[in-house]
């Protein structure tokens, strides 16, 4: 079935038609351009109850109360907003005149481009909503990055963006490619990135972390992030001001190998930096194109994977940046003190092939230089290819002859660095040998996992564990 998209004025118009829907606009920072596309569609009385923006902080502050943050621009305060104009639908929309009614509260708080062009202009976009008269609300939250450097048109966006969303929650909130598709009518990932969604409420029985797997997915976002608790937050609230440790895999699954190489690699990043292992954000990175390139990737696959992370206690980065100079600009953007990057010691090795490049030495330059002037290391895992072998780091590491100079460079300015302490045991626990194990129900998987991965594989069949009936 196909999805009409059609123009935000047809959308409004149609929304203020639907004599049903009826609420309150409530807009912060950038004037209420949302409000303001119901009213120019016409019809506005059957939608709109109120319309309102608290541009200063001190009448902000009376309404919903202060931030202890200071932050305005924030999901606490979308959250505030949310609720009490909601509360007030109930409180003052009583009586037979509002029988049928659905209701509804939209809320933003925005930061456009100033007048110096020297912020980050970003959005808060919320929705609490009724699909029933007198029934439960539903709320879905947006976190949004506006980009250009044109007030007028970052304005033009959230008016949009907020059209859409409210057309989505009434229109497509069965359907979650719909919605998220949707969310994009008129607007181009050129304008504005959407880096962040939750919804809640008990019309919606989506997982929260495959809306975010869409959002990377369709490119409207490089990244996005969900911790332990498996909530979806906005990464720069997780990533904002903190050493970062990013290992990459496939995690399919989470192997003693990669259990090593985390605590070995926390080990070492802690010593090159000099702080406490409190002080590090360590992130599990999933990357999308690792996701795709596996034959049996799915979504009930990729939350097998997740669900694992989940548990042992992970934060989950799911990105599109298969190269590692677009995963750490990424991560710069959300300004970590510094940034460490795991990586096996043979994809070091696979950097550093001429194949690659037409111009292997220029070309390795500005892509080492891309990563290192973020405040970025680079730590190597070693890998040995069976019990016989020699293992291999980078003192036996066959780098080619006129490339060898600049890995010896980077090695000696602490750039490259081995990591220690690695377990000899795990070096021959290879992921795609666990998987075939688990399928053909074949015993002694069980040793080369944590022992609580292979508990949860077990408990709820993951990977195609061959379960009992």
């Amino acid at each position: 079935m196909e999805r009409e998209i059609i123009s935000v004025k047809r959308k409004a118009l149609r929304i203020n038609l639907e004599q049903t829907i009826y609420g309150t606009f409530a807009e912060i920072g950038a004037g209420q351009e949302v409000a303001r596309t119901f009213f120019q569609a016409g019809g506005a009385s059957g939608t709109v109850a109120k319309t309102m923006s608290a541009y200063d902080m001190a009448f902000s502050d009376s309404i919903y109360g202060e931030e202890e943050s200071g932050r305005y621009v924030s999901e606490s305060r979308l959250g505030k907003m949310l609720h009490h104009e909601y509360q007030l639908l109930e409180e003052r929309l009583i009586g037979d005149k509002y029988n049928g009614r659905r209701f509804f509260a939209y809320a933003d708080s925005c930061s456009t481009i100033n007048f110096k062009k020297n912020n980050d202009p970003h959005a808060w976009i919320g929705l609490r909503f009724q699909l029933e008269a007198n029934g439960p609300t539903n709320d879905v939250k947006l976190h949004v990055r506006l980009k250009g450097t044109d007030n007028l048109l970052q304005q033009k966006v959230i008016g949009t963006l907020g059209v859409n969303l409210i057309y989505a929650c009434y229109w497509f909130s069965d359907n979650m490619e719909f919605f998220i598709d949707s969310l994009y009518d008129n607007l181009s990932p050129e304008q504005v990135e959407l880096d962040m969604i939750r919804v809640k409420g008990p019309k919606f029985n989506w997982d929260n972390r495959l809306l975010a797997l869409m959002l990377v997915q369709k490119g409207f976002t490089d990244a996005t992030i969900f911790g332990s608790d498996r909530e979806v937050y906005q990464p720069k609230d997780v990533l904002y001001k903190k050493h970062i440790l990013c290992l990459r895999g496939r995690f399919r699954p989470v192997t003693k190998l990669n259990e090593d190489m985390l605590k070995c690699g926390l080990e070492t990043y802690r010593k090159v930096i000099g702080c406490t292992q409190e002080e590090i954000a360590v992130v599990s990175e999933v990357t999308l194109a690792n996701l795709e390139s596996d034959d049996a990737y799915s979504a009930k696959d990729f939350l097998d994977r997740t669900e694992i992370l989940c548990s042992l206690g992970h934060t989950v980065l799911v990105s599109n940046c298969h190269k590692h100079d677009k995963l750490i600009e990424y991560i710069d953007r959300c300004k970590p003190k510094s940034i460490g990057i795991i990586i096996g010691i043979m994809n070091m090795l696979e950097l550093f092939k001429e194949k690659h490049y037409t111009h292997p030495e220029r070309e390795l330059m500005h892509y080492f230089g891309d990563i290192f002037n973020k405040n970025a290391v680079m730590l190597m895992y070693p890998y040995q290819p069976n019990a016989d072998k020699p293992v291999i780091t980078s003192e036996n590491l066959h780098i080619p002859d006129n490339m060898r100079s600049l890995f010896n460079h980077l090695k000696s300015s602490g750039l490259l660095i081995d990591i220690e302490g690695f377990d000899p045991s795990v070096l021959g626990i290879f992921s795609p040998k666990v998987i075939s194990m688990i399928k053909h129900g074949e015993s002694g998987w069980e040793h080369m996992v944590p022992d609580k991965v292979a508990d949860i594989i077990k408990e709820n069949c993951l990977f195609e564990y061959p379960c009992e009936v």
